[in-house]
Parts: C-alpha cells; structure tokens; sequence
C-alpha cells in the first residue's frame, strides 16, 4: 500500500512539473517544429565512424535527446530533487514577493523599482526554464526530452539571459543618472522612458538572436543524441550536429562578445562615475546609504556578467562541457534565488513598505474577525 501511495505521489509531482515546462514551450515549440525536418548534409569528418553505422536513409532522424543530467547516482538524486524543489519554491516566492511589493505601495513607483521589477519576472521565466524539466528528470531517473522541447529550451533560455544583461546595463545607468544627476533625473527617467529601456532590451535580444537559431535549427543530428549537461544548452548539441560548426561557434561567439562587451562598458562607467561622486559626497551618512543602494546592484551584475563570460565568451564552446555545466546550475538554480535577498535584505524602504502592509494586513483580518 504504501509503495502504491508513494508511486502516486511521484506520478501527481511529474505531472505538475511536466505541466509547468509544457506551458513554457506551448507557445515556441509548434512555430519552429517545422525546421527539423531531416536534411541531407555531408557528415563531419570526425563523425565518419558513426556515419558508416547509420544507413544514409536515417540520417538527420534524431527526435529525442538523452540529458545526462548532473549525477546517476539514485540517492543523491533524490536528495537534490528535494533541495531543488525547495530552492525553485523559494524562488519563485522570493522574485514574485518583489513584483508585488512594488505594485503595490506607490513609495516603490520609482524608476529603480520598476526595472527591479521587470528583473524579478525575468528572473522567474528563466529559472522555469530549466529547474521544472531538471526536478521530472531527477525525481524519474529518465533524462529525455523531444527534440522540439529541447530547441524550445535553448531559445528561451538564451532570449531571456540575453534580456536580463541588457537590463542590468539599464539598472546600472539609471543608479548612474540618479546618483551623479540628481537634478536632471526626475525628467530624464520618465515612465515612457522607463518603459522604452525595457522594449529595447527585448528588441535587441529578438533581434540578434534568432538568426543563430535558426542556423542551428536547420543543422542535422545524425545518430549520437546524448547531452552532457541538465538541460538542452548550446554548446552539448552542438558536439552532437553532423555538420562542420565552427564557423556557426564563431558567429555566436562574436554575438556574445558585443552583447556582453557593450553591457559592461555601460555597467563599469557608471558605477566608475558612480564610486568617484560617492567618494566626493561631504557626508559620511550620504556615502553610506549610497553604497548601500549600489552595493547589491554590483553583486548581482558580478555574478551574472562573470558566470556568461566564462561559459560563452570562448571561440570554441566544445570541450568545456564540464565547467560550463558546473557554472551553469549555479547560474540556473542559486543565482534566481540569492536576488531577491540581495535586493531587498539591506533596503530600508522594502523593509518598511513590507512591515507596513502587514500592519494594513492585521488591521483589516480584526476587523473581518469583529464583522
């Protein structure tokens, strides 16, 4: 009885797990299914012995994907299902606790809030990205995916990372303007400028990215289909393309460093101006909290900026899996989670705005109570 109850318990967390990946990729999945169709293309001279194996009729038939995933060991499986599902639980809680917050109480109808905001929701698309496929896989011991699930993936993941280093170049240049001009900042920083930041971000990510996409769309995948990684990033399909891919990793390559070179520039002159008018302030009070605000902002661009140079600024991805893999967990299921406290455990606002909704909260609950 109590194995069939347990088996219950595992079938109903899959199906909600499978649920929330399906909703991500429903929308994505059908509009390209149609580029995987099989091609005919020559074989790379390195994949010959696997050529020969493969009859050339079924060549370019892969539809499904293997993800090695992070360990093959069942218990420390289950023991990272578990402390997984409670660090995407608190993520999600943590990052959707912050868009509340600063839709709820005008005293966060600011600038500064309104792209931390707009990070939190992007911070919970691209953690729900990964971490619902990766807790199926660890709780069914079984690291399938389809091949239009696994492109639907990559394209999420890689629009969505692109989206959130743009955005950190226009939290940090609005810290800029609002510390170094704080005259100007009310009229430079409207809600229509705020707003426009926010498009270009998604503009430019849409539109650099989706011609690489479809480069890779159309390569074909004759035989291997194991992945060294959790989930379905680009560097593992590519070892696995039938298909010369360097100069599609170059491409890339170049695309990566003029997305991540421009969002450092504008990151480092700003909080190079930023630290220099700090250190000029008379008061030692206004230097703190200035510190204070900025202090969290360069914590996360560190992490975020450090984790993508590493892992894709590199002409040839291939080779690399194991590290690449090992800062991308981090980046996929701990950084998503350490924001939202990074944000708000020293912002004095936040913590204000927070005791004062649970004032409104109890008063409202006695009240209900007396009724």
């Amino acid at each position: 009885m109590s194995h069939i109850q347990t088996h219950d318990v595992q079938s109903a967390a899959l199906n909600v797990l499978h649920l929330i990946h399906s909703t991500l990729v429903a929308l994505t999945a059908p509009a390209f299914q149609r580029l995987l169709r099989p091609t005919e293309t020559p074989p790379k001279p390195l994949q010959m012995e696997v050529s020969v194996l493969i009859p050339t009729a079924n060549r370019s038939s892969v539809l499904e994907f293997v993800l090695l995933g992070v360990t093959d060991k069942r218990r420390l499986q289950l023991l990272l299902f578990g402390v997984l599902l409670v660090t995407y639980m608190l993520t999600l809680l943590g990052n959707l606790l912050i868009v509340a917050l600063t839709l709820a109480d005008r005293r966060l109808h600011t600038p500064m809030y309104f792209f931390l905001r707009h990070f939190s929701l992007l911070e919970v698309g691209f953690t729900s990205t990964v971490s619902p496929q990766m807790l199926a896989h660890l709780l069914a011991a079984r690291g399938t995916i389809s091949r239009h699930r696994c492109f639907a993936q990559m394209i999420l993941y890689f629009i969505l990372g692109a989206v959130e280093i743009l955005l950190l170049a226009v939290m940090s240049t609005d810290r800029f303007l609002a510390i170094c001009r704080p005259l100007r900042y009310p009229a430079l920083m409207t809600p229509r400028v705020c707003s426009s930041l926010v498009l270009a971000c998604w503009a430019t990510s849409l539109l650099a990215l989706p011609g690489l996409f479809a480069w890779m769309l159309s390569l074909p995948f004759c035989g291997p289909r194991v992945l060294n990684h959790f989930f379905c990033d680009s560097s593992p399909l590519l070892e696995l393309a039938c298909a010369d891919t360097r100069l599609l990793q170059l491409v890339a390559f170049l695309v990566a460093v003029c997305t991540l070179l421009i969002a450092t520039l504008i990151t480092t002159l700003s909080y190079g101006c930023i630290i220099s008018t700090i250190l000029r302030l008379p008061a030692a009070g206004g230097r703190g909290k200035a510190f204070s605000t900025c202090s969290s902002h360069i914590l996360v661009v560190s992490l975020t900026y450090g984790s993508c140079i590493i892992m894709y600024l590199n002409p040839t991805q291939t080779g690399r899996l194991n590290l690449n893999k090992g800062i991308a967990f981090f980046n996929t299921t701990v950084s998503p989670l350490l924001n939202p406290f990074i944000y708000c455990l020293r912002n004095e606002l936040v913590h204000r705005v927070c005791r004062d909704l649970l004032l409104q909260g109890r008063e409202l609950s006695s009240k209900i109570n007396r009724a």
